[in-house]
């Protein structure tokens, strides 16, 4: 059933309509509930009566899925809505409903987000704890630099993910606005009372943004750059040539020709998703760079890539949680590295500092040592600048307290 087919007289061509049809389905509780709301100001205009209401309200808790003769599921809608649903279109366009839809269904992937979020940060911090002591050598330019802890360097994972679910914060309440009341691109001339926080200042904007899903997609898109850069660490961390964890065999493969490999795959598909979601981010980009007000057909292209951004979220997270709850590390291994002598080069210059030696001189001095094969770490243990257990310790607990797990 096509909403706009009173104009065009005769039947599209199968082709036509194939490459129209949205794929939209996602939208359907989404669009329920904004025809819902749509339904009540009806109501509160006389253009609904109290049965007509109660029938809208009932059908549409039993709404079943999209069919393929659908266009896009506000066809679907009204197909099931049944005789009542051919008044319910009255006072509003396609544009207005579907930019309603999709920022109730960008607000609810913001709030699973932050779900899944929160819990891959508890198990992160869970093993950030457990490995308040536990020595890990930090590196730079991925070459030794100076001894850490695992604890530590977990707790700058979760840094990450906390500006991550600042970012789906920012994303929900650019979502939260509603468009409803806009209609095509300039309201309707029914006296249809505003909806509950309707915060429309300009109608042509309120059916053409969709900056709110452009947020959406970026928050997706740096959770996905900071997963991957994780995901990178861990592939590292289980080659034989680092050693520093053994991956669980809940969340590794095997190989179908060598025997002997367990791989990341996990790391390794969400590094690459991570190009996949930015793709999505600047392929919407483009999408909406030249667009007139108000609306256009291009927005249709608005929904496949926050929906697949959701599903990505939602798996990506929960397979990573599985696969670092179940490390196992390698503490000897750790330990081996951590002893390399050559990481407790800026202690022993630091030394020379507090005894005097300006920090240029010192540091040309321990180079020359390091060059001659000369070099003694400093004696005492642990390095006095690495943050230490009880400091991990600290920092884990006021992490817990600001995600809240």
């Amino acid at each position: 059933m096509s909403l706009w087919a009173g104009r065009v007289g005769g039947e599209l061509a199968a082709e036509v309509w194939e490459f129209l049809r949205a794929d939209d389905a996602e939208l359907l509780p989404y669009d329920c509930a904004a025809t819902l709301v749509h339904a009540r100001r009806l109501h509160a205009a006389g253009i609904l009566d109290d049965n007509e209401l109660a029938e809208v309200s009932s059908k549409l808790a039993e709404m079943e899925e999209v069919w393929p003769e659908d266009e896009d599921v506000h066809s679907a809608i009204e197909r099931q809505l049944g005789e009542v649903g051919r008044k319910i279109h009255a006072g509003r366009s396609r544009n207005d409903q579907v930019a309603a839809a999709l920022r109730l269904y960008v607000q609810a992937a913001c709030r699973e987000a932050d779900e899944a979020l929160r819990a891959f940060c508890a198990v992160v911090l869970d093993r950030a704890e457990a490995e308040a002591e536990t020595p890990l050598p930090g590196y730079t330019h991925l070459q030794r630099a100076l001894p850490v802890t695992v604890g530590h360097h977990l707790l700058a994972w979760v840094e990450m993910l906390e500006r991550d679910l600042a970012r789906y914060g920012s994303a929900s309440a650019a979502a939260a606005p509603s468009p409803l009341g806009s209609g095509a691109l300039a309201g309707s001339s029914l006296s249809l009372p505003p909806p509950d926080g309707a915060q429309i200042r300009n109608s042509l904007d309120a059916v053409a943004d969709r900056d709110f899903a452009l947020d959406y997609l970026y928050a997706c898109s740096v959770l996905f750059v900071h997963l991957s850069r994780i995901g990178e660490e861990l592939v590292l961390w289980a080659t034989s040539e680092f050693g520093f964890v053994k991956l669980p065999e809940s969340a590794a493969t095997g190989s179908s020709m060598m025997p002997q490999k367990l791989n990341p795959d996990v790391a390794e598909l969400v590094r690459g998703k991570a190009g996949t979601m930015i793709g999505r981010l600047t392929g919407l980009l483009a999408v909406v760079k030249g667009l007139p007000l108000a609306y256009d057909r291009d927005l249709q292209e608005d929904k496949p890539p926050v929906f697949a951004a959701r599903r990505d979220t939602k798996l990506a997270l929960a397979a990573l949680s599985v696969l670092v709850k179940g490390l196992e590390l390698d503490r000897e291994r750790l330990a081996a590295a951590c002893a390399d002598p050559l990481l407790r080069a800026t202690d022993r210059a630091e030394d020379l500092v507090r005894g005097g030696v300006p920090f240029r001189d010192a540091h040309e001095q321990v180079s020359a040592e390091v060059r001659a094969g000369t070099f003694e770490p400093p004696t005492e243990s642990p390095p006095r600048g690495a943050p230490g257990p009880a400091d991990v310790r600290a920092a884990v607990g006021a992490a817990r307290q600001r995600i809240g797990v």
